[in-house]
């Protein structure tokens, strides 16, 4: 018996639903992708209710976009800003978005859970946007683990900017899409 193979890919769809050459020029239109996103991937029933986008933060362009993956691919740490890391990481051709052709931020349609702020953390990246609050995402059963308001001073003392609740509403509106369709919530 040999190791298993694992494959991280992104529904087909999110290609078309991103605009590669498109340059994003604020945090708000950052974010309207990361919340299209994750309210496509509650309408495909393609996985949970969010979406990240880490993007070149001088030029606004998507380095990498990501959705949360972890029924559809049965594995507990493909969230979507896990996934996003990933994918920008293997275009980068790095283990870390740091230095190389510029800053990158990552943009999530929520406020990230204690694994994917570590993420956040090692990924190297210079800014981190957030939606929905992880107070909305616990509202429909969602689980966010030991995350505290020390836990975004911490990322801004290693010099990563934080900006959280833009387009909240928006963002919050796919987490009650996804309770209202049923979807089930994976980490209770």
């Amino acid at each position: 018996m040999s190791q298993p193979y694992i494959h991280v890919s992104c529904p087909p769809w999110v290609d078309a639903a991103v605009e590669w050459d498109r340059e994003y020029a604020t945090d708000e239109a950052r974010m309207r992708l990361a919340v299209a996103l994750a309210r496509r991937n509650v309408l495909e029933a393609t996985g949970g209710p969010f979406g990240a986008v880490v993007f070149e933060t001088e030029t606004g362009r998507v380095v990498s976009a990501g959705v949360n993956l972890v029924i559809a691919r049965r594995n507990s740490v493909l969230h979507a800003e896990v996934v996003a890391i990933m994918l920008a990481e293997a275009r980068a051709g790095a283990y870390s978005l740091a230095g190389g052709a510029g800053t990158r931020e990552l943009v999530a349609s929520c406020d990230p859970c204690a694994m994917c702020l570590g993420a956040v953390l090692w990924s190297g990246v210079g800014r981190l946007v957030t939606g929905a609050s992880g107070e909305d995402a616990a509202a429909i059963g969602f689980d966010e683990g030991p995350v505290f308001a020390e836990s975004y001073a911490y990322l801004e003392r290693r010099g990563i900017d934080v900006v959280r609740g833009v387009l909240r509403d928006e963002a919050r509106g796919v987490l009650e899409l996804y309770r209202d369709r049923g979807g089930p919530v994976y980490n209770p």
